[in-house]
């Protein structure tokens, strides 16, 4: 789809924004809008919270219209906090958070909220439309980050000056209201297609969850004599198979350390600790890693080898406690992390085959039964627990051969999700661009008509990309 460009431009004046269409104004943001933020009411006075009033945090910002929050406040909290009401059409922009590191989020309330302190409301004045001025915020995403910001786009908070000093182009009325309208209906078609996506991604997981669970449980014979393996979550099994804990089939294990790091991944050639999320889904990979210190001494005793099997143990995501993974090859010089085992495998069974069992549906049903602390980075797996797992044990033959041949399923699955993977990214970068040339005049769309019977209505949206 292409479009026209606008006749004449003019120099902005702005060196991020550069031309935009000779009619449209260039105006300072404290001349279209005003602000105001909010706050937290004390958290051990019961009688501020869970009411009927939406308290917009941070969190909240996932979707670019907000009706409802994740925690909200009753009467008595806008009278005894810095907080007030917003009401409805207000763009709300986060002002603090991890997440500035690489976007700001913004949204338009819906219904009346109030908002926490890391968040501030604009309330914009006739000549700028909430809806134009949302897409502004997230058409210029890249460009505003290190300008709304004193130290560059790495810091977790807005500067108020600096945004309220900036100059965004202001269209006419009838053309802000014809821009978002266009960019209403085609970002929601971007998101759709997103969602479809997304939703193959999901499908393709399940199935590979299917394909290792079917293997290591029933085999690769359809025809073989099957019995009851005693185990309820389990069924049947093979008839010559077993059914052990993995204590049974467990030399030792082996738990990392987590010194103090730099938040990057180590050079080749220097010492780095592996994260805990280096065997997420089953695949080792050893880009996760921070660096070590010069100055503290490496544990060469709880180096990474090749052929070793690593299983995280404790993490902020219960879904990814028990993610095993066999390590084929590795660079030198990394050592496990303290959320990090190793499981030292008997001669009685295969690693591989092992982590392949840490990715079937019995074992993660065990592993979730099995999980100890509280939500959080608290939740862990012991290593006694772990003991307690109960796997299946073919012969190491038969071991052999599931591991080989469920790799070539699972290979053609992976190449899948990263297809499908490439085009979300791809979707995204268009949707942005789309919004950039549209909010900056790059693009006409002053003669564009949305297709005879289509509808976007807001509410569908899905979630920000």
């Amino acid at each position: 789809m292409t479009f026209p460009k606008y006749s004449v431009y003019k120099d902005s004046g702005v060196d991020w924004l550069g031309e935009v269409p000779a009619h449209w104004e260039v105006v300072k943001l404290s001349y279209l809008a005003i602000s105001k933020g909010g706050g937290t009411p004390p958290k051990d006075e019961l009688q501020y919270w869970n009411g009927s009033i939406p308290w917009v945090t941070p969190k909240d910002m996932k979707r670019q219209w907000i009706s409802s929050t994740i925690d909200t406040l009753a009467e008595a909290a806008l009278h005894a906090s810095p907080v007030s009401m917003v009401e409805p059409g207000h763009v709300l922009i986060v002002f603090r958070s991890g997440i500035l590191r690489h976007r700001i989020p913004a949204a338009i309330n819906k219904v009346p909220v109030t908002v926490n302190q890391d968040v501030r409301a604009y309330n914009v004045r006739p000549r700028l439309s909430p809806d134009f001025f949302l897409r502004l915020i997230q058409g210029l995403n890249r460009e505003l980050l290190p300008e709304w910001s004193k130290q560059g786009a790495t810091v977790e908070s807005l500067d108020s000056e600096l945004v309220n000093s900036t100059l965004f182009p202001v269209p006419p009325q009838d053309e802000q209201e014809a821009i978002t309208a266009f960019l209403d209906h085609e970002t929601a078609r971007i998101d759709a297609l997103v969602e479809q996506q997304q939703r193959l991604i999901e499908l393709l997981k399940e199935k590979r969850q299917a394909v290792i669970s079917h293997a290591v449980t029933k085999g690769l014979d359809p025809n073989v004599a099957m019995k009851d393996s005693g185990v309820e979550w389990l069924g049947e099994i093979p008839a010559h198979w077993g059914v052990v804990a993995l204590r049974r089939v467990l030399q030792r294990i082996e738990q990392g350390w987590s010194p103090e790091c730099f938040g990057f991944p180590a050079d080749e050639g220097t010492w780095g600790v592996l994260k805990a999320g280096a065997v997420n889904n089953g695949v080792y990979r050893e880009v996760e890693n921070k660096a070590l210190p010069e100055g503290v001494e490496p544990r060469n005793n709880i180096e990474v080898m090749p052929g070793d099997l690593l299983m995280c143990r404790a993490s902020g995501s219960s879904e990814l406690i028990g993610s095993a993974a066999y390590v084929e090859s590795t660079r030198a010089m990394l050592m496990l992390s303290d959320k990090l085992f190793r499981l030292v495998a008997s001669q009685e069974v295969l690693p591989e085959f092992v982590a392949l069992s840490f990715g079937s549906i019995p074992l993660r049903r065990q592993i979730g039964l099995s999980i100890n602390g509280a939500e959080g980075l608290a939740n862990n797996l012991s290593q006694a627990a772990i003991k307690n797992l109960k796997i299946t044990l073919p012969p190491i033959s038969e071991q052999r051969q599931i591991v080989s041949e469920t790799a070539m399923v699972l290979n053609g699955l992976k190449e899948q999700v990263d297809l499908a993977v490439v085009t979300v990214e791809l979707l995204k970068e268009r949707r942005s661009a789309l919004i950039s040339a549209a909010v900056t005049g790059k693009i006409d769309v002053r003669g564009w008509q949305p297709p005879a019977g289509s509808s976007v209505p807001k509410a569908t949206q899905t979630e920000m990309v």
